[in-house]
């Protein structure tokens, strides 16, 4: 097998991780974490098109919001450090910044949003110039590629410790978006499949802790095969959600560190004790942070992560 293949096949996928070479001095985890305070007083309506977790017919505390979002920066310093930015009341799914902004290999990553509401995101120059001026980090910019769908890593699930990429194909992410993410992550593996009719992002329903375990909602693709596959490439060390965990956030979680799996309280709270004695077992404690006012958004802990890397 030739380095950088995407495989849209299960088959084909576990044949290519077979022969994959070990990255032995590859970080599992990122280095630090920013995330984009929220600012809006409502939710995105452009969005709920295609965000069926978005609970756009509730009313929005945007005050509770930012103190969750703050209790939420806090506890993960615990881990890494946590730069925030402010957010913009014209950018209301801004809090949710890993689906524009990802770094890799010294590289800003800056997405291609499908809703006009996020484009906006895209353009803030703050962000771009702190990884610029301040960190040196090269840029890859998709935003003005009319051509494709690229939502990073609501998209995109990595498992950074050996090179690979889990694509959901869906609105929010088209086969040349997956190819461009390929190339801009530098990825030596990616890992294509659609995602169920009603799912919207990748990160919803799978999560990879630090490549060694995995967490997976089965009916959020639509070939279980694909969902099976994953579970194989992490060694069957898998947490099967059902749909009702899966619509609590169970899935939406980040392992930013070896030893431990973030995610808000409601998807915390959605584990069976025997879950959570799995997550034990290989190495995993979990954290765990209020969100529930964020989550009216259709997002919850993971989709407020970018990670620096």
């Amino acid at each position: 097998m030739s380095s950088g293949t995407i495989l849209a096949t299960p088959t084909a996928f576990l044949s290519a991780l077979a022969s994959l070479p070990p990255l032995p001095d590859a970080r599992a985890t990122a280095r630090a974490a920013f995330l984009v305070a929220p600012a809006a007083d409502g939710l995105a309506a452009e969005s709920a098109r295609d965000n069926r977790y978005m609970q756009i017919e509730s009313a929005f505390d945007a005050q509770r919001a930012l103190a969750q979002h703050a209790a939420l920066a806090q506890a993960l310093r615990e881990d890494v450090p946590v730069v925030v930015f402010p957010g913009d009341a014209s950018t209301p799914d801004a809090m949710f910044p890993n689906n524009v902004f990802a770094t890799a290999q010294g590289k800003l990553i800056v997405g291609r949003m499908r809703h006009a509401v996020r484009r906006r995101e895209a353009s803030r120059t703050d962000i771009r110039g702190f990884f610029r001026d301040v960190l040196g980090y090269a840029e890859t910019d998709l935003s003005q590629r009319g051509d494709l769908i690229a939502e990073l890593t609501g998209a995109l699930v990595l498992d950074r410790a050996r090179g690979i990429g889990y694509c959901g194909l869906s609105e929010r992410c088209d086969m040349e978006g997956a190819r461009a993410m390929h190339e801009a992550f530098g990825l030596r593996l990616m890992f294509c499949f659609e995602l169920a009719e009603s799912e919207y992002h990748t990160n919803v329903v799978l999560t990879s802790l630090a490549g060694r375990a995995a967490i997976i909602a089965e009916d959020g693709f639509r070939d279980p095969a694909a969902a099976r596959a994953i579970a194989s490439a992490h060694g069957d060390r898998a947490i099967w959600l059902t749909p009702e965990q899966k619509r609590a956030y169970a899935g939406n979680a980040i392992a930013l560190s070896e030893d431990r799996v973030w995610m808000s309280a409601r998807a915390a709270g959605a584990l069976t004790d025997a879950q959570r004695a799995q997550l034990g077992s290989w190495g995993f404690r979990i954290g765990a942070v209020p969100l529930d006012e964020i989550e009216k958004a259709g997002g919850s802990l993971r989709c407020c992560v970018a990670e620096m890397c």
